[in-house]
């Protein structure tokens, strides 16, 4: 069968998606531009990997690597509960935080849906929707780089079927504090489905004036989830596990019927679980991250780069306006063995997103940068 005649099988949502940007893998860095060391500062992983614990859960996975894993996850579930204060019943796992999104759209979304999401966004935040023939609302930033509360209110009262936000933004790294947090909650009519996304909720609650999402929303009578994942403080991007907690538990008994029998595998449950055991290696690791964040944005404006700036950040990444073509400045990065991320989105198209490294790869980068931009 040729490409035309599989092209008229295609749903006809299909052929309008961007493919997901997950950038370059080091070892195609490596065989391209011929460099040793590389410094991943792309995917916002924790430099400092996973608590000890992990290698430990996963010694003896070939044991067991004959049958298949728990369905529901439960120890995972009730570990997760236990320090949430959900129940059970009311948290659902999935293959990355994503999958997550992905059974929500699956699941609540029809053709002609509205969806309300912020603009840059998570490619997901989009394209899952999309996926589903919704219709997406894409939110603009200030212009100081920041959360508009005052569109995001407006645009919630004309009443979404669902809307996500992502607290804070990915990729800007900007965070909607208590007070704008409350409002956009009242601001939602009863009827929208509200996904807030806290990928890098471990970073941000470190952030005065962050919000205890759970706290507002357990509060309220509506539809909402809150997700979060195992893949960025707590080091496990490899394994691919996330979470969420929902208003009841009717709503994740929806996101069974979509799922797939066993999303979440053996090793990723078991290092999960291991590495929430030990939550003090992965505050450990986000104290630090924090630090490095600042002393590399600080050392990034005292560059003096005419019309450099940085988006303010809550997360393990910097949002940065190089104020010229990053294409260029990314190819130049690559060929020094440093892998950012240039932002594709039209009217960002001089942006890059920078992870938060070791203080060696930020120093690196530093330097590099310098170089490229004569600075």
């Amino acid at each position: 069968m040729n490409a035309s005649a599989i092209r008229e099988l295609v749903r006809p949502e299909v052929p309008g998606l961007p493919a997901y940007n997950a950038g370059l893998s080091s070892d195609a860095v490596r065989r391209r531009y011929g460099v040793e060391h590389i410094a991943r500062l792309a995917s916002n992983e924790n430099p400092y990997g996973a608590s000890p614990a992990v290698a430990n859960a996963l010694a003896d996975l070939a044991r067991r690597a004959g049958t298949y894993p728990d369905a529901n996850c439960t120890a995972l579930r009730a570990a997760i509960a236990e320090r949430t204060g959900a129940q059970a019943e009311q948290i659902v796992i999935g293959n990355g935080s994503e999958s997550i999104l992905q059974m929500l759209c699956q699941a609540f979304l029809s053709p002609g849906d509205r969806v309300l999401t912020q603009r840059p966004a998570f490619g997901l935040h989009e394209i899952y929707p999309r996926m589903m023939g919704a219709q997406v609302e894409l939110l603009a930033l200030t212009p100081t780089l920041e959360f508009d509360a005052d569109a995001w209110c407006e645009a919630l009262a004309r009443g979404p079927k669902m809307a996500m936000l992502a607290n804070p933004s990915n990729p800007v790294g900007c965070m909607f504090d208590a007070r704008s947090f409350a409002r956009l909650v009242d601001a939602t009519p009863a009827g929208t489905l509200l996904v807030i996304d806290e990928a890098y909720y471990e970073y941000a609650r470190l952030a005065h004036g962050f919000p205890d999402a759970l706290a507002v929303l357990r509060a309220q009578q509506r539809p909402w989830i809150v997700l979060r994942t195992f893949s960025k403080a707590w080091g496990l991007a490899a394994l691919r596990v996330g979470y969420g907690v929902a208003s009841d538990a009717s709503l994740i008994q929806w996101l069974d019927r979509v799922r797939t029998p066993f999303h979440v595998n053996e090793a990723a449950q078991a290092a999960a679980l291991a590495a929430w055991a030990d939550e003090a290696f992965m505050e450990k690791a986000v104290e630090e991250t924090v630090v490095q964040r600042e002393v590399l944005a600080r050392q990034l404006l005292a560059m003096g780069v005419p019309g450099l700036r940085i988006a303010p950040s809550a997360a393990n990444f910097l949002f940065i306006d190089l104020a010229r073509p990053n294409g260029p400045v990314n190819e130049a990065l690559l060929a020094r063995g440093i892998i950012v991320k240039p932002w594709k989105e039209p009217g960002f198209e001089t942006f890059i997103r920078v992870s938060v490294g070791t203080s060696d790869d930020n120093a690196h980068f530093v330097g590099a940068l310098r170089e490229i931009l004569g600075a």
